[in-house]
């Protein structure tokens, strides 16, 4: 890889936003892609370069990144009209950052190999403290070579990036991040009402468990934002909860029983039935107040 490379970007969210930011200052040169244009500007402001479609992004790239809501959106900038695969462009390596399919991860893989591409699934963890700090984990799959061809680009904002293994495994192993921080929610939560219900000071309370047995990340990034009373998103609900489908379909076709994560599922379905999906998913403390 040269020193400065030609990067496309699409999908300029809470995390694609902070980025794309990490790429600029490293001097790499960033055309965009979003669908509403508009959350681009503060970007296009500081360097990056608007481009009209996901085809026009990977016309001109060397290594394009893809981070966006759900599979079905993942589909349409990767196989849609004006899709990513449709450019004539041998050599692109594709990476798809999204929390999406192991199977559509696969899907991507083949079809990019047989137009000359290269592709990773490679989704995140770390929230949108992560990604500002440059300290995401990046889980990895696809071809080894590929991986270790990017790797000094995922390091300008990741923190832990291993390779999982062939197309899918970074898909597979995000599945398993989530189903901990699933689970894990439900016992930061419960500790916190109980806590509450004791008269103790919570803050007090955090101190004392976050740096023992007891400590994650979750406990120590999201339960001040609960005790706090912000629910703004570092990760929405509707995002979270779209992860768990996920882990839950593909726990099915491995004929393995997950109640944990069906419970955890359970509580957030009922928080979007009370229209709290675009909120991040420290929100589960309201199911116990």
């Amino acid at each position: 890889m040269t020193e400065h490379l030609k990067i496309g970007f699409i999908g300029t969210g809470v995390m694609g936003k902070s980025l794309v930011k990490h790429l600029l200052k490293a001097g790499h040169e960033l055309a965009i892609y979003t669908r509403t244009k508009e959350k681009a500007e503060e970007l296009v402001s500081i360097g990056a370069t608007w481009a009209s479609s996901p085809h026009e992004v990977a016309k001109n790239a060397q290594i394009l990144f893809t981070m966006v809501g759900y599979p079905h959106d993942v589909e349409e900038i990767y196989f849609g009209e004006n899709g990513i695969l449709g450019a004539d462009n041998k050599g692109l390596v594709v990476i798809d950052m999204t929390t999406s399919t192991p199977t559509l991860a696969q899907k991507i893989d083949k079809f990019a190999k047989e137009r000359g591409m290269l592709a990773l699934d490679a989704p995140v963890s770390g929230g949108d403290i992560g990604a500002q700090l440059g300290k995401l984990s990046i889980m990895c799959g696809g071809e080894k070579g590929t991986f270790d061809q990017v790797l000094p680009v995922l390091s300008l904002f990741g923190e832990t990036i291993l390779y999982q293994g062939p197309a899918g495994a970074g898909q597979h192993t995000k599945m398993c991040n989530q189903i901990t921080i699933a689970t894990g929610m439900i016992g930061v939560c419960e500790a916190l009402a109980y806590g509450k219900k004791a008269g103790l000071d919570l803050d007090q309370v955090l101190r004392s468990i976050s740096t023992g047995a007891a400590g994650s990340w979750s406990l120590s990034n999201l339960a001040p934002r609960m005790i706090a009373g912000n629910f703004e998103p570092g990760f929405y609900i509707k995002h979270f909860v779209k992860d768990m489908k996920i882990a839950l379909d593909e726990a099915e076709k491995m004929n393995l029983q997950l109640p944990g994560l069906q419970l955890t599922k359970s509580m957030y379905d009922e928080l979007v039935a009370h229209g709290y999906e675009d909120n991040g998913t420290q929100t589960l403390i309201k199911s116990y107040e």
